[in-house]
This record gives C-alpha cells, sequence and structure tokens, in this order.
C-alpha cells in the first residue's frame, strides 16, 4: 500500500476527558500499511518520504474516523412503510416492511455512515425469515456490501430464542388473539426457522469464515432480556468468553422492558442477566434508558459499556437516557445512530449535536450537561470500545489503525467565525455531512469530494429502487393485512401490562436514576 501523508490545519488525535481533546496545529500524519506510523510536522514527514502521497490541502480539521455503535438495517423503517411508534407496537407495524435484497440495501446506509464521517459501525443484525441455509446467505450479503464498500464493521446476528412478538410466549399470546388470527399468526412465526442452537452454530460459522479479515470481527448479541431464556443467556456467555467476543444487548430500553424484568424474575433487566455473569468490558448494554440509580453503580463497577441511542429513544417514545449520570459514573459510553437519526438518515455529525443539546437540563452547574469532548469521545474512542477492534480504532495514534476524516474548515467558518470559537466546538456544532471531504479506512481512501472510490452509489441506488419499484407480493400484502389486524390486539396486551404512573416526563431525565 502507497505512503500517505495527510495534512491538516487541525489534527485532533484523541479525546483526554470530558474538556480536552489532544491536537497538534497544522500537524500531518504518515500512513503506512493501513496504520499510523508518524504524527509531525508536514515539512519533516515530506523529507522522510518523499514519495508519499499527500492527502489534503492543509485547511482541513482532520479526525478520528467516527463508530456508529448501533445499527441495524440500510432503508429505513418509515421508507419501508413502518412509522415511528411506541417501541412496543413498532415491532407489529415493522411487519410490513418489504422484502429487500440484504446487498444493496446494506450498501444504502453505509453510503450514508462514510458520508457523515462513519468508519466503523456495529451491525446488529434483527432476525431474518428462513432456514439455517438462508440466513447464512443473508448474513453473507450484508458482509459483502462492507467488504466491497471499505468500511469496517463488527457484525453480530441477534440471537433470540422466544417471546418474538409481545413480551409473554408465542403461544400465550396466539391463545389471546380472535381464532381467525391465530392461524396467520403461527404462519408468521414459522418463518423464522434458526433455533438457539441454530444462531449459535451460525455465529461460529460466520467467525471462523470472516473475523480474520482486516475490516471485519464478528461478536455475539443476545437481542434483549424478553428476547433471550435463560439458557440463551448462559450459552451466549459461555459463548462470548469461548471465543473471546464482546456482546452488544439492547436493555430496558422501555419502560415496558423494565416492567417485564420485574415479572420475570422480580429485579431489574441489569440484575437479572448479572446472576449470568453478562456484566463487564465485554458487554455493551444498547440504550439502557430505564436503569436504576444502583443499576448504574454496578454498570460502573463493573466496566459494562453503555450505547447512547439519541435520535432512537425519541422516535420510538423510549424517554431520555441518563447520560450525565452515565458521564459522572466514569461509564464507557458510546453512540449509535441505531435504525436512524432524527432526519431518517445516518448522519453523525447531526448525531452528535443531538445527544450534545437533549441532555441540556436546566441549572447552572456545567457538570450536569454534555460537553464537546465528551460527544466526541463517544463517537470514537467510546464506540471503539464496544467492539471486537478495541483499542485499534478511535483514535489517531502511532501504531493503531488509519482510520479517519477530513472536515473542510472553509466550509464551517465562512463567511465568519469568531476567533474565541474553538476548531473542536465549530466542527460539532456546525460541520454537516457536505463538509465531509475525504473519509479513509484502514489507510484507504473510501470516500473523496463526495464519490465513493470503490462501488458506484448511483448504479446501487438505482438497482436498489428498481428492485422494489416492483407489485407487492402475495406475501407481502398478508404480512400487511396481519399486520394492520394485530395492532388494537398487542395495545390492548400492553395497557394491561404496566401501570400509568410507571412512566415519568421524558424531559426530567435525572429522575431515571
Amino acid at each position: 500500500m502507497t505512503k500517505k501523508i495527510v495534512r491538516s490545519r487541525l489534527l485532533i488525535t484523541r479525546v483526554i476527558d470530558r474538556l480536552r481533546v489532544e491536537e497538534v496545529a497544522g500537524g500531518a500524519l504518515l500512513i503506512d500499511n493501513g496504520l499510523v506510523a508518524s504524527i509531525g510536522a508536514l515539512s519533516e514527514l515530506s523529507r522522510d518520504h518523499p514519495d508519499a502521497e499527500i492527502i489534503g490541502s492543509g485547511n482541513e480539521v482532520v479526525l478520528p474516523g467516527f463508530v456508529n455503535a448501533h445499527h441495524h438495517i440500510g432503508l429505513t423503517p418509515v421508507q419501508l412503510g413502518s412509522p415511528d411508534m411506541p417501541l412496543e407496537l413498532w415491532f407489529v407495524t415493522r411487519m410490513v416492511m418489504r422484502n429487500v435484497d440484504l446487498y444493496l440495501d446494506t450498501l444504502y446506509s453505509a453510503f450514508e455512515m462514510i458520508a457523515s464521517g462513519v468508519t466503523t459501525v456495529q451491525h446488529l443484525h434483527s432476525w431474518v425469515p428462513g432456514t439455517p441455509v438462508e440466513a447464512v446467505n443473508k448474513c453473507d450479503q450484508v458482509i459483502q456490501a462492507y467488504d466491497d464498500i471499505g468500511m469496517r464493521v463488527s457484525y453480530a446476528y441477534a440471537t433470540r430464542d422466544q417471546n418474538r412478538l409481545v413480551y409473554d410466549s408465542d403461544e400465550a399470546f396466539i391463545a389471546r388473539l380472535p381464532e381467525k388470527l391465530r392461524g396467520p399468526m403461527r404462519s408468521w412465526f414459522a418463518r423464522f426457522q434458526l433455533s438457539l442452537e441454530d444462531s449459535l452454530a451460525l455465529f461460529r460459522d460466520l467467525h471462523d469464515r470472516h473475523n480474520a479479515k482486516e475490516r471485519t470481527r464478528i461478536q455475539l448479541a443476545p437481542a434483549n432480556l424478553h428476547w433471550c431464556s435463560d439458557k440463551a443467556l448462559e450459552m451466549l456467555t459461555e459463548t462470548s468468553r469461548s471465543f473471546h467476543v464482546p456482546m452488544h444487548m439492547h436493555l430496558v430500553e422501555t419502560a415496558y422492558q423494565k416492567a417485564y424484568a420485574q415479572h420475570r424474575g422480580g429485579c431489574t433487566a441489569l440484575e437479572y442477566i448479572d446472576r449470568f455473569g453478562m456484566l463487564g468490558p465485554d458487554l455493551t448494554l444498547g440504550h439502557g434508558v430505564w436503569l436504576t440509580e444502583s443499576d448504574i453503580e454496578r454498570v460502573a463497577e463493573t466496566g459494562t459499556c453503555i450505547c447512547h441511542n439519541c435520535s432512537s429513544n425519541l422516535r420510538l417514545r423510549s424517554g431520555v437516557a441518563a447520560l450525565s449520570a452515565f458521564e459522572a459514573a466514569g461509564i464507557e459510553t458510546a453512540l449509535g445512530m441505531d435504525e436512524a437519526g432524527i432526519n431518517d438518515d445516518r448522519d453523525m455529525l447531526q448525531e452528535m449535536r443531538l445527544a450534545l443539546r437533549i441532555h441540556r437540563v436546566p441549572g447552572l452547574d456545567p457538570s450536569d450537561v454534555p460537553t464537546v469532548p465528551q460527544v466526541l469521545r463517544m463517537a470514537t474512542q467510546g464506540g471503539a470500545r464496544t467492539t471486537p477492534y478495541g483499542d485499534q480504532i478511535g483514535s489517531l495514534e502511532v501504531g493503531k489503525a488509519a482510520d479517519l476524516i477530513l472536515i473542510d474548515w472553509d466550509a464551517i467558518a465562512f463567511p465568519y467565525l469568531d476567533a474565541s470559537t474553538t476548531t473542536l466546538d465549530a466542527v460539532v456544532q456546525r460541520a454537516k455531512s457536505d463538509t465531509v471531504k475525504t473519509v479513509i479506512c484502514a489507510g484507504e481512501i473510501v470516500y473523496r469530494d463526495g464519490a465513493f472510490t470503490r462501488v458506484d452509489r448511483t448504479a446501487a441506488l438505482q438497482a436498489l429502487h428498481d428492485e422494489l419499484s416492483s407489485a407487492l407480493s402475495d406475501e407481502e400484502v398478508q404480512r400487511r393485512e396481519l399486520s394492520q389486524a394485530l395492532l388494537p390486539h398487542v395495545a390492548a396486551f400492553y395497557r394491561d401490562y404496566i401501570a400509568p404512573d410507571s412512566f415519568e416526563p421524558f424531559y426530567r431525565p435525572s429522575s431515571r436514576v
């Protein structure tokens, strides 16, 4: 691989703490064999490596590549006919979504992520219908898309073996339905043919075939407490340890999930999974909106990570996570865009701004609200910690992966920006996707000046459009009819499930603890 020298107006290498970053004014960075080989002055690096390709004009801000630490699909649910609703009802509306080519679908969201500076994604693949053989094929399509576009991925097929639509067994839910819906509901469940053992065999197969790749890692994802039996929790924990891979688990995303844990175990969801030895640096909790004060203390004590999914929490009425409490406890926190951000896209710069601002509770104490460096850390070092790549990514240091982005300073500062505004503040507060000029992953330029270097975006999107321009299949029509018929019955189930006073005002995040 040709050596490259990346020059900058300002090189931001890492976050030191919630108030400080490490930066080098006018700094340059040497890339050799996909790694950061040296950091210093442009004149010195150019002298020592005269044949190196020079990247950038010198008027860009260079940052570590962002990590989207929680992601599921390509085309958004809204694009596929599933509107924003409370999470538990939204699961039902997800049944209406079109059958999509997973390779093209994955490319769609990868285009958006890379264009906003994301170089690594934690792809949590939700369950897919079909046999184990068909599931392997679909997983491979997703991984191949990331291989082709040049993006770094940590891939996990979410494991679930119970309660596949509501927070009760499949048969118990079917028994609640009118007779005319029971057969269609059984047929819908029958589409998903992977057993717990099949899911773990799928993990082992993917790990054997893909984990040694430079930009691909395979890990585990217990889907959520309500979706995993005790046997699944035991087997996933054992597999994580034997393969030395991390796990990413949705937990207490909503008040209903908090109530489910009490119904199931007479304790919090965190206390329940702690019985299985799951907590620790190898576990990331997705969402964690309804963690209690003692839960947060236990998360911090065990070194467990949390992935904050700000847009998703708002869109699906889940609540506002206690981010400042996580920070005060010293919990490593990442940032994820989940299905899609607040604008129904995958713009990490925008997600950072939302996380920065939604937690600005009333008061004067600056320690009560997120800071710009803190949010940058969540999008870089924090996200890195939740993946198998660990310390290889997330910061720009000698010996680490050369995953970085170049942001056009003029596009941020023109026509005027006061000199007292720090460069990092300006980037996080003002940068948009169209200010991202170059994205480098593993030392390779994968995006430059609005174009992807490996994949033809126009052709891929046209192919996706053409495929979805066809009429709905009979099976898709039947799923839409079933979804509409089920919605009132699912709503009735949850009206009986939790007391109204279990919900707290979303604008008081401190009340979560």
